[in-house]
């Protein structure tokens, strides 16, 4: 288990957050419950319709807006001695009290994750402020991590490897994916995940969906299945994707989960600082097209993960900007060839001084299950 983060390790992000939002011309940020106010202080409170917003003014001391109810548990977060906190009881408008704090006139970045509810009760109490979306103004908000950070996302992935190999033992033929989908949960869980965010199995044709829920379907003899599962372990994600056959695969399945394979060594093998992240993508990109499966492959391949499974640097076309050491995201090509079946290998990756390295280890060859 990592050391908790503490007081000391949120001030200096909220420094660090302060300093980039002035360097993006912005007065600040608006943070409410999510995965940016967790990694800004450590705080997760509901998520409801009652107003909770972290303020973080360039120049000024952070500000915690709570409920007056969830004060005792917002005075106990681990980087509550870094803020002072401002409580609004029931009855009383919130986003005046917020408000108060903003200035008269500004540009804020506001989370992803905010309500539409809180953000045009704020654009109603503080209309002279400009408001923009986390994402789109400081998108490295999270992206770099540090070597806590780090380790607990190689542990993620250690825990997830862990969970492939138990499930390679389990009986697939004659079980529907949400038999094993259970047991694939259960095993994360065995392995330290605190929660399970996904367990997709998708057989036969459900493969050739990338998202398929598992469902009822009964698992057949000859079938690839895709197995693309994660979750959180010590408040950072898990998510790695395999693909397995039910007893001896076709000749077809075998050659598509062959050019996968290449695709996302080839892919991986790309990574190093400086290159731009849409590099990856069109590395593993053609890859695929130059085995004639081009039009099979359907989404970007990667996607960044820390406290949220999906986060930035996204690895798709059209973004430039360059991998820098410590971002870690996903590497996940795929073929989905519709109503017959699909292929995807994933594996989450970290940018290191000189390449790149990876957090799932487990064999990406085409396991042959039972």
């Amino acid at each position: 288990m990592g050391a908790p983060f503490t007081a000391d390790d949120f001030a200096l992000r909220m420094e660090r957050v302060a300093r980039a939002a002035a360097g993006a011309g912005l007065d600040g940020l608006i943070v409410t419950p999510g995965p940016d106010l967790a990694y800004l202080c450590g705080y997760e409170p509901p998520i409801n319709e009652r107003l909770t917003a972290l303020i973080v003014s360039t120049g000024a001391e952070p500000v915690l807006v709570v409920p007056r109810l969830e004060r005792p548990d917002a005075e106990k977060c681990p980087g509550g001695s870094q803020l002072r906190l401002v409580d609004w009881p029931d009855g009383r408008d919130p986003y005046a009290v917020a408000a108060q704090i903003l200035p008269g006139t500004g540009g804020f970045a506001i989370s992803d994750s905010a309500w539409s509810l809180h953000l045009l009760g704020l654009q109603a109490a503080a209309p002279g402020v400009a408001y923009t979306s986390m994402t789109r103004a400081l998108p490295m908000l999270r992206a770099v991590k540090d070597d806590a950070e780090l380790a607990r996302l190689a542990a993620a992935g250690a825990a997830a490897d862990a969970a492939f190999a138990d499930i390679l033992g389990v009986r697939f033929a004659g079980r529907t994916e949400l038999q094993v989908a259970a047991d694939l949960g259960r095993a994360l869980v065995e392995h330290g995940h605190s929660s399970v965010d996904f367990t997709l199995v998708c057989s036969g044709p459900n493969g050739a969906n990338p998202h398929h829920r598992p469902g009822d379907r009964v698992i057949a003899e000859g079938d690839a299945i895709v197995l693309d599962f994660g979750g959180s372990y010590q408040g950072y994600g898990s998510d790695t994707t395999r693909t397995v056959s039910v007893g001896e695969p076709s000749a077809e399945v075998a050659e598509v989960h062959a050019v996968v394979r290449r695709a996302q060594q080839a892919a991986f093998e790309a990574v190093r600082p400086g290159v731009p992240s849409q590099e990856i993508d069109r590395v593993a990109r053609a890859v695929i097209r130059d085995a004639g499966f081009g039009d099979h492959f359907i989404h970007r391949t990667g996607h960044g993960i820390g406290m949220s499974t999906h986060e930035p640097p996204y690895i798709v076309e059209g973004e430039e900007r360059p991998l820098v050491p410590g971002m870690c995201f996903s590497i996940e090509p795929g073929v989905y060839l519709s109503g017959r079946f699909g292929v995807r290998i994933e594996d989450i990756v970290t940018v290191t001084e000189t390449g790149g390295a990876r957090f799932n280890n487990s064999p990406r060859d085409l396991a042959i299950v039972s």
